[in-house]
């Protein structure tokens, strides 16, 4: 068990947590969810003691190991990937060095016997024979094939790395196991093996994650960040977010009785704990959503983004034909080629490939930020677009405030007009005179989007849209795309923007594409799919 008393932190007079307490206790994982700097990744270094409060303490059961997954990609540059994995039980991994450095002793004495009996005692306790394999093992289910396993960290790439101290987190059934983002850079193989291992992890999880799909698939608990304070609900992510939600509606409707609240909170409980045998968790979870006293839910104090898109006509019968469209950089690297095929009505195309610069390529040059090396893209004469890029960065370099910043961009010049599109994406009052150019990564999506909304366009290209943004924004943005009735190209690492939202997936391989009318969880599990992968990728490197 972890449990966290009377926890404070404050930084000048930035208060972060004000008295804040909560127990996190076995068999079950929690979700840390909270608004844009609200702490969650300072509340997982408290916890780990890499950050110490200003008052409160936090204390765990005694003799229990706690496993962090290391945030720090280049800390074991110096070692190799198999005993970077093995170093993440320090208590197993230090008997090991003590081991090895008696052993290798010129003068080995009897007490250098003794103390190495001892030593092979604890080492065989905590299953250390088998620690090594079980290593290689843990990194191959994760796609680290057995080559890289002697290879220095230094040598892997990002994403290997992050594989690498992910197994090095889980390995060895840690007591307590902290994760912050841990879905970062994995693909979606990866996740769904994340996902059953955690599902079958019988000890406490804490987790930091924006993928909503995930902390779905995960959690039986969520812990939200709010007003300096952390407060524990039963359920899931989406069960926190609709009762939530449920009890903000009837929170606004004053005429309502309490008992037909507690009614409609009571079925909707039930409905939910029904639909939980759909979940890896279902029994654990129902059983606890069956406890769950109706009182506990709370309305949420979130505040949401007004994310609305209007065209201003609608899409003619011609919308985008794309034939025989080829890139290659100026390094001479092949981004795609002969792509071809045609967009029709009410198209919601999800964009997917292995090497994401493929795809923010292709976005550019349908956007006309940039010319194919042969082929054509040829736009419907009813369809004007707007595209929402992946990097921003070319749009904020100029010292001038938000209202200015929009304005550029708007027919309208009216100020009242601007705000209240900056207003919508939460720049109200004195927000909407901050400099464009010392916003942050998820402020510059916010303004970017709010240029999206002036455009009025029929034809949205979104590239990764919910990068940076917390998760009230990406359910904002989540929502407002599947009320869109128009057409849009996009991408994106959320599983569930990209479930809900998708009604065709275009996937560009090194050899064409894979073009399939369906959802994107029926595209991930088709067998016709998979068969037309393994032509498309002769290389293809199968997770296991």
């Amino acid at each position: 068990m972890i449990s966290v008393s009377n926890l404070s932190l404050r930084y000048g007079k930035r208060v972060l947590f004000d008295e804040a307490s909560i127990k996190f206790t076995p068999g079950n994982c929690y979700g840390v969810i909270g608004a844009n700097g609200a702490g969650k990744s300072t509340f997982m270094k408290i916890l780990s003691g890499e950050i110490e409060p200003t008052t409160g303490q936090v204390s765990i059961t005694p003799g229990e190991r706690l496993s962090v997954l290391s945030q720090n990609h280049f800390a074991f540059d110096a070692f190799p990937v198999l005993q970077t994995v093995m170093m993440g039980n320090k208590k197993l991994w230090d008997v090991m060095q003590q081991k090895d450095a008696i052993y290798a002793k010129a003068d080995f004495t009897d007490a250098d016997g003794i103390k190495a009996a001892e030593l092979e005692n604890i080492f065989a306790e905590m299953d250390g024979w088998n620690y090594e394999s079980d290593a290689a093992n843990m990194l191959s289910e994760l796609g680290v094939k057995e080559e890289f396993h002697g290879k220095l960290m230094t040598e892997l790439n990002g994403k290997e790395k992050v594989r690498v101290l992910l197994a090095q987190a889980i390995l060895g059934n840690p007591d307590i196991l902290l994760l912050d983002e841990p879905t970062n850079d994995l693909d979606v193989e990866t996740i769904a093996w994340l996902e059953n291992f955690l599902a079958n992890f019988e000890n406490i999880v804490i987790v930091v994650s924006h993928d909503r799909h995930f902390l779905d698939a995960v959690c039986t608990h969520i812990a939200d960040i709010d007003f300096n304070k952390i407060s524990l609900y039963t359920g899931n992510y989406m069960f926190w977010y609709e009762s939530s939600q449920l009890a903000l509606r009837q929170r606004s409707d004053q005429n309502k009785k309490m008992e037909d609240k507690r009614k409609e909170l009571q079925d909707f409980v039930e409905r939910f704990s029904a639909n939980a045998s759909k979940s890896k968790q279902a029994t654990s979870r129902k059983k606890l959503l069956e406890k769950l006293v109706i009182d506990e839910i709370k309305p949420s104090t979130r505040k949401y983004p007004g994310i609305i898109f209007k065209a201003e006509r609608d899409c003619g019968d011609q919308i985008l034909n794309v034939e025989n469209l080829s890139k290659i950089s100026s390094e001479g690297a092949t981004y795609f080629k002969d792509i071809t095929f045609t967009m029709t009505k009410g198209d919601k195309i999800a964009i997917l490939s292995k090497e994401h610069i493929a795809i923010t390529s292709f976005f550019e040059i349908l956007a006309d930020d940039d010319q194919a090396t042969s082929g054509t893209c040829t736009w419907g004469s009813t369809i004007t677009k707007s595209y929402l890029p992946n990097e921003n960065a070319k749009y904020f370099t100029e010292d001038q405030n938000l209202i200015d910043w929009l304005r550029q961009f708007s027919k309208d010049k009216d100020e009242t007009y601007v705000r209240g599109f900056l207003g919508k994406m939460l720049f109200t009052g004195e927000e909407s005179l901050k400099k464009s150019n010392v916003l942050s990564g998820g402020e510059k999506v916010r303004c970017m989007v709010s240029r999206m909304m002036l455009t009025n366009a029929n034809c949205l290209i979104l590239d990764e849209p919910t990068n940076h943004l917390d998760l009230e924004s990406i359910t904002a943005f989540n929502n407002a795309l599947k009320d869109w009735k128009h057409t849009a190209l996009f991408t994106s690492h959320d599983h569930e923007f990209m479930q809900t939202v998708a009604n065709r997936i275009i996937e560009i391989t090194p050899n064409g594409i894979i073009d399939k009318r369906m959802t994107y969880d029926e595209y991930i599990i088709d067998e016709g799919v998979k068969a037309l992968k393994e032509k498309m990728y002769p290389k293809l490197a199968k997770v296991k």
